[in-house]
């Protein structure tokens, strides 16, 4: 599903250049659910930004589907991100304005999905994550829990071919972290594919396979024994 090969990212800082990512290849295939870990500053989210198209490398080549991402205009990466790809935040990233089902919603209607249908896709994927008796509650309304599984619904209504999760447990208690990551593990059984970052050890055992970064560098790449 994923094909990575010499993917290098760096900024410019005054005169000097930072090298975050340093040469990185790797493979995600179709329905595994990858756990990227790290000490803080080691590369996750900026490798994670990397597969999801909203960012662009310095160098190497990334391929989605069969598809060489890199080689995509402004507009295809925009189609492309909107099609096939789903994001979770940390910050959950909902409209304070807009119901749990209306936030579900926009990127439906944005495909270009009529009134009913994006309303039906969203009352199926509140299902999945167990919320749809909430989704006529603003996110103000709801538990922090609440809010990302919002946000894990909106990821998935379009039925993406990869969810991107940047620390989805980040601002959550244990608890209800786990109500996060039990939804994540529910996707995944149906065949989801899922790239998590994530800090936290416990949480990374759970998926299929751990890569951990070290200064931009993959230093270990283990598939987890079920």
């Amino acid at each position: 599903m994923i094909h990575v090969t010499n993917l290098t990212k760096s900024y410019k800082s005054g005169d000097s250049v930072l090298t975050v990512l340093k040469d990185l290849s790797f493979s995600v295939p179709k329905g595994q659910f990858l756990a990227i870990t790290g000490r803080s500053g080691s590369g996750k989210s900026t490798l994670l930004y990397q597969l999801g198209l909203l960012d662009h490398p310095n160098a190497g080549q990334i391929t989605i589907d069969g598809f060489d991402v890199g080689a995509l205009d402004k507009d295809a990466r925009t189609a492309f991100r909107l099609n096939k790809l789903g994001y979770v935040f940390q910050d959950y990233a909902l409209i304070p304005e807009l119901s749990a089902l209306e936030n579900i919603m926009i990127p439906l209607l944005m495909l270009g999905h009529s009134q009913e249908s994006a309303k039906k896709e969203s009352e199926s994927a509140l299902r999945k994550v167990s919320l749809v008796d909430r989704m006529d509650n603003l996110p103000s309304q709801l538990s922090g829990g609440q809010q990302q599984r919002v946000s894990i619904a909106r990821a998935i209504a379009h039925n993406p071919q990869i969810i991107f999760a940047d620390e989805p447990t980040a601002n959550l208690d244990t608890e209800t972290s786990k109500a996060v990551l039990d939804a994540f593990l529910e996707l995944h059984k149906q065949g989801q594919t899922i790239v998590m970052v994530t800090h936290e050890p416990e949480y990374a055992l759970m998926t299929d396979r751990i890569i951990v970064l070290s200064d931009g560098k993959i230093i270990e790449d283990e598939l987890q024994k079920k």
